[in-house]
């Protein structure tokens, strides 16, 4: 571990180590001013666009009114007696002042002090905390997470305010030093669970976390590449977030990151989504049973009218009308797998397609998949009313990486039942079984079965 500079009293010396280490020449956004404070020369350093230019403007304004006898002796005097701001710190080792420089903080050198003073006048762009698309309610609150932790930290805050709240903040990555917040009620959380997560975020060894919570979920449990099943909940609502926390769970923040991971997770938690918190009891449960049978729905739906075709005999004289009545001119597992990707395909348009060219594509996606493609003889009309219906069906499903482990466990049933008939069948059906059984969380307990105390 390489040794940490200590900050000298001399200012030409801080100043000199400073810009070697910063590339203040060559950055233009990293500034560098130099004022004198009571009789005194200091630098200032600070990140253009991450600084709140009034409030750095009345700090500087105050240091000017300080004379030669007004200066302490040292720089833990001078932060308490001098600057008329609350968030101050003083540092003594330049790894610090680089960390808080580069987070967007005011570092300030004082001649003849062993010490960095440290402004927290910072404020960071930041879009509007607006209801997220994919996770809306129809009743409650329309905020949501932004990419700013401490914004994020705040909206949990307000809708919790006891004491027992915890929000303690950790650092990862030797070179995006990212913070990561780790939220949960001290006299309600799974204290074996939080130890386990404290424990792998603290001892997690990476360069950056590139893409973020998904990067960090990567780091805290190593997933099995066959076994799809999201190990972690996400969601990018406050309340959400907050109900979880008061059900004794772990909610995890990244800074640049609108979501929050929620710990430990079953296949319960994944189907939940805002809405089951805002509805009366009764109306609450009925859309859980009815979200679970739409789900299993879109599973096991084409497979099993995919199996009824291959044996005619076992379909019951009154389901006789599910039957195929046109000709095949391509077998239907094949039908099915062609239309799996192309509803893939037009979801991939959909998010990349402009707002305004959105209607007219969907229309013309619509004509093309639908009437024209069955009259063209590549798809029978069954065959896309059933595809039809997991296609919408899927959005049902708040996970979105739930809805793809259901999609993964949807193709393999359709191919082992078209190998092998019913004994294929009933293997990818004890695959979709075992999956689940064997997908274990954070925590290491079961997929299906998450305790809390």
């Amino acid at each position: 571990m390489p040794e940490i500079k200590k900050i000298t009293a001399l200012r030409e010396e801080s100043v000199a180590y400073m810009n070697q280490i910063v590339p203040v020449q060559e950055s233009f956004d990293i500034i560098q001013r130099d004022i004198y404070i009571g009789g005194r020369v200091a630098t200032f350093y600070f990140i253009d666009g991450f600084t709140k230019d009034e409030v750095l403007l009345k700090i500087m304004d105050s240091f000017l009114k300080v004379t030669k006898e007004d200066m302490p002796k040292d720089a833990t005097g001078f932060a308490r007696e001098c600057i008329p701001y609350a968030e101050v710190d003083v540092y003594g080792d330049f790894d610090q002042v680089l960390k808080n420089l580069l987070s967007g903080v005011t570092c300030l050198f004082v001649d003849g002090y062993e010490a960095c003073i440290t402004i927290d006048c910072r404020t960071y762009p930041a879009r509007s905390v607006e209801e997220p698309d994919k996770d809306k309610s129809l009743r409650g609150s329309r905020d949501g997470f932004v990419e700013t932790i401490v914004f994020n930290t705040a909206m949990m805050r307000r809708r919790i305010r006891d004491p027992h709240l915890i929000m303690e903040m950790v650092e990862i990555g030797d070179s995006s030093r990212t913070d990561v917040a780790i939220c949960y009620m001290k006299d309600r959380v799974d204290k074996a669970l939080l130890d386990t997560v404290s424990k792998r975020i603290k001892s997690t060894q990476t360069d950056a976390l590139r893409m973020n919570q998904q990067s960090l979920a990567e780091c805290l449990f190593k997933r099995k590449w066959y076994n799809p099943f999201p190990k972690f909940k996400f969601t990018e609502r406050p309340d959400t977030a907050t109900a979880c926390l008061l059900e004794g769970k772990v909610v995890i923040l990244v800074d640049n990151s609108p979501s929050a991971m929620i710990l430990p997770t079953s296949i319960f938690d994944m189907i939940e989504e805002a809405n089951d918190y805002y509805f009366p009891t009764l109306t609450n449960v009925y859309l859980k049973i009815a979200r679970v049978l739409i789900t299993v729905m879109t599973v096991f739906l084409t497979p099993v009218f995919l199996l009824f075709m291959q044996n005619l005999n076992w379909l019951p004289e009154v389901f006789a009308f599910v039957a195929v009545k046109d000709m095949v001119n391509i077998p239907l597992i094949f039908q099915l797998l062609i239309l799996e990707i192309a509803i893939d395909g037009l979801r991939l348009a959909a998010m990349n397609t402009p707002s305004m060219l959105s209607t007219p594509l969907s229309v013309i996606a619509g004509l093309v998949m639908g009437e024209f493609s069955v009259q063209s003889g590549w798809f029978n009309s069954e065959v896309m009313l059933y595809m039809a219906f997991v296609a919408v069906a899927n959005y049902t499903q708040p996970n979105f990486e739930l809805g793809y482990a259901l999609k993964f466990m949807r193709l393999q049933l359709l191919i082992l039942t078209a190998l092998f008939n019913w004994f294929g069948f009933a293997a990818g059906c004890a695959v979709i079984i075992i999956s689940l059984c064997f997908n274990k969380t954070l925590s290491g307990r079961n997929y299906l079965n998450v305790k809390l105390n």
